[in-house]
């Protein structure tokens, strides 16, 4: 099972927990204020919103305690609980922070829009002042230099735990790993953390490096046109026979299509198969 699928199976088991929360209001399950470091539901104010691409908004939320950090561990996520207008039941959906954990006072989010998407077209009509539950769920449980190299693989909106995890590397000056990450996107505009990615890669070029796959490339786009391959993973280095990958980590995140390409199924091996790794290498968001 899925950290997506985990999630949602919390939220369904938690919507009683919801309702006495409303009952009690935020206050209550704010004290004492310890912003997202533990289990529970949480009410955030949004502080501000900003239209990154032509469907992707970020959202940045005040936390409670403002002279503290969001207090979530590496790769964990936020389990949103929105209530659309003229919904009688809560949806969730979970969202990975952008910003750094270290940062105090503030938790972002990237949110695509999808088209009668619920919960993100309810978060994309979010204005400063209005609020939104949320509960902190746990990721991949990351532990520094346990592997020299990791692979991150991601697919459209799946890029921003990776981020969240690129960032946590390399600004820990105690981590030494090497990151090699592999996005797909449908088109150049997609590329919504192209600067974020490229800052790191400059700031790091020995341990980061980031390749783009774009299926519908503008005309003058210098990025590999179609999906992830074999082929594309092998021109990156993450063939699982060279030397520099014999304790590399894989992960994945991006829509079911593209997993099951990486991953396979029962009868039909993937991507990640047929470059030589096994499962116990690789870990899905």
């Amino acid at each position: 099972m899925s950290s997506t699928q985990v999630a949602v199976a919390a939220a369904v088991a938690g919507l009683g927990v919801y309702a006495l929360f409303l009952r009690k209001g935020p206050d209550a399950a704010d004290k004492p204020k310890k912003n997202l470091g533990s289990f529970g539901l949480h009410r955030l104010t949004v502080h501000s919103t900003e239209l990154i691409s032509n469907n992707v908004k970020r959202v940045r939320f005040e936390l409670p305690n403002k002279s503290q950090p969001s207090g979530l561990a590496l790769t964990s996520a936020l389990l949103t609980i929105s209530m659309p207008s003229g919904s009688w039941v809560p949806v969730p959906r979970p969202y990975t922070p952008v910003n750094s954990l270290d940062e105090p006072g503030f938790v972002e989010l990237m949110v695509k829009h999808y088209p009668g998407g619920k919960a993100s077209t309810h978060i994309h009509s979010l204005k400063p002042g209005d609020t939104l539950t949320v509960l902190p769920i746990p990721g991949f449980a990351w532990a520094p230099n346990k592997h020299s190299h990791v692979a991150l693989i991601a697919g459209g909106a799946g890029i921003t735990p990776m981020y969240q995890l690129t960032q946590g590397i390399l600004n820990n000056p105690e981590d030494k790993t090497s990151i090699t990450l592999v996005w797909g996107v449908n088109t150049d505009d997609e590329i919504f953390l192209k600067e974020e990615f490229g800052s790191l890669q400059k700031k790091f070029p020995d341990r980061f490096k980031a390749v783009y796959v774009v299926a519908k490339p503008d005309a003058a786009s210098p990025h590999p046109k179609g999906f992830i391959t074999k082929e594309i993973l092998e021109e990156a280095g993450l063939s699982a026979t060279s030397e520099k990958n014999k304790d590399i980590k894989v992960l994945v995140c991006g829509p079911p299509p593209m997993e099951k390409a990486m991953k396979g199924a029962k009868k039909e091996p993937g991507v990640l198969t047929k470059l030589g790794y096994t499962p116990g290498q690789i870990y899905s968001f």
